[in-house]
This record gives C-alpha cells, structure tokens and sequence, in this order.
C-alpha cells in the first residue's frame, strides 16, 4: 500500500489507497506555571484561602496565626496520608486533608492551645475517613471537627481568614475570592441560595423588630457568613445537581439564621451546614433504599 503526504490550509494529509488521513501538527499548548499549580479545583480552592491567609496576618494579633496554621495543615496532611496509607490507597498530595486544616486553622482563634487545636483537625480528619455513605464523607470535615471543638474544649472561634479583624471594606477580597472558587466548583446556585435565605431572614427580623440581629448584619458575622457560603458550603460534600444544591443552600441557611435567632452563640453557622450534609446523605441513603425496593 503506498501512501502520499499533501498539505491543503495549512492542515497535513496522508494519502492513502483508502482515503486521506488527517494528521494534527499543533503543538500541546504550554501550560503556565500558575495554571499547572492550580490546574484541579481542590488545588485551586487551596491557593484562594492561602491568599486570605496572606491577607489575615496583616492583622498584628493574628500574626502568630503562622505557627497555628502550620500545625493544623501538617497534621490534616499527615492523617490524611496515614489512612491512603491504610487503605493502600495511591499516595500522592492530600489536596482535602491541606484544605481541611486550612480551614480549620482560619476559623479557629489564632490564641487556640496547639493541643486543641490537633485534636479539632484529628476529629475533622477522622469524620471524613470513618463517617461515611457509598463511601463518600457525610459531614464537611472541616466544620464537624470545628463544632466538636466548640462543644467540647469550648474554642475561641475569630474567622480571621474571613478578615474579620481587618478594616470592614477589606471584604471585597472575601467576595473576589469566593467568587473565583464558586464559579470554579461551579456551585452558584447553592451559595446565592444560602445567602439569599440567609441574609432575607436577619433582614425580616430586624424590619419587624423581633429578635437582636444588629450584630449578624455587620462584621465580623456577616465576614464569616461569606467565608462559609464559599468555602465551606461548596465543598464536595454538597450537592452537585443544580436543583439539589439550591435546597441545600435554603436549608443550610434557614437553619443557620434561625439557630442563631433561637440560641446566639458562635455554632449556628456549622450546625445549620451540618444538618445540611446530613439532609444529603439521608435523600442518598433514601434513594438507595428505593431502588433496591424497585
């Protein structure tokens, strides 16, 4: 069989008994060392909170965050090794476990004993390996070890990495972020859905004079409303199905406002996403339990 090389608009051809072949000359396009850094969403989600963290040490009193966060993301990175490890898993960089102890080391006080604060990132690590449905997690990791946390050693929580102890108009930097991370995970409808219901109870509230919600209408609250809504209520433990997201993000968000209504406190943000995850892992397991009836 002979063949023939010919070129016709700039696009190379081979010849053959049976018809032309195409042959792709282009060159693979040369990747950025930004975009190979930040080329998975995890990696790129990782690289928007250490910018908020570059951010956050400006602030003299969370200057010492450096050490804190340090401990939180080498020890989630190490756990989340430990167990790949375990379950003879492919070893590689535990791009969840770095931005679960990111995560955690953000919201919790700078001032937090390091004791406390490994326990806080052990829980979270464990929750996600150990509470499961069709083995994927049940809770975020990050907020069920910051809630065991709360309740157990009492934990000062400041969301410095929202930049709730910088000046107010430094927020924009929450929003500019949070909006490349939720357009990256392509989780919009979910978070404009826990915030619209988030922020028209608070607002409802205060127009008919019921309930103290002054405070969750200004920083530092609304700061780590944000930071949640994009970083925490985005995470792969969320829906990914439009409709799903958006009752999600309603009920994420109703909880949320209303515990915060009922009981104040420093929880109501991660209980009302908690009880959202676990909202998901029960329309999961139902949907399971109604195929196999079927």
């Amino acid at each position: 069989m002979t063949t023939r090389s010919e070129r016709r608009s700039g696009v190379k051809y081979i010849s053959t008994p049976k018809g032309y072949i195409i042959v792709d000359e282009n060159k693979p396009k040369e990747i950025s060392p930004w975009a190979q850094l930040v080329k998975t969403p995890k990696r790129y989600v990782m690289a928007m909170l250490l910018l908020l963290t570059l951010l956050g040490e400006f602030n003299s009193s969370a200057f010492q965050g450096l050490g804190h966060l340090l401990l939180a993301v080498c020890s989630a990175a190490a756990l989340d090794l430990g167990f790949s490890f375990a379950y003879k898993k492919k070893i590689q960089l535990p791009d969840g476990g770095i931005i679960t102890g990111l995560i955690i080391a953000l919201v919790l006080s700078t001032s937090t004993p390091a004791w406390v604060t490994f326990c806080t990132v052990a829980v979270a690590i464990l929750s996600k390996h150990l509470v499961k449905v069709k083995k994927k997690p049940i809770f975020n990791p990050a907020t069920f070890g910051l809630l065991f946390s709360l309740i157990v050693f009492s934990s000062g929580q400041s969301w410095w990495g929202s930049l709730s102890l910088l000046p107010v108009w430094l927020i924009v930097f929450v929003f500019v972020t949070g909006y490349l991370v939720t357009s990256k995970v392509n989780k919009f409808p979910q978070v404009f859905a826990f915030l619209r219901v988030y922020f028209a109870i608070f607002t409802i509230m205060s127009l008919i004079g019921i309930g103290d919600v002054a405070d969750a209408l200004r920083a530092p609250f609304v700061n780590s409303a944000l930071f949640l809504a994009f970083f925490m209520v985005t995470a792969p433990t969320s829906p990914a199905k439009y409709k799903d997201q958006i009752k999600f993000g309603l009920i994420a968000g109703a909880i949320s406002a209303v515990d915060y209504l009922l009981f104040g406190g420093l929880a109501y943000l991660l209980i009302g996403l908690l009880l959202a995850n676990a909202w998901k892992a029960w329309k999961t397991t139902n949907k399971k339990v109604v195929k196999k009836a079927a």
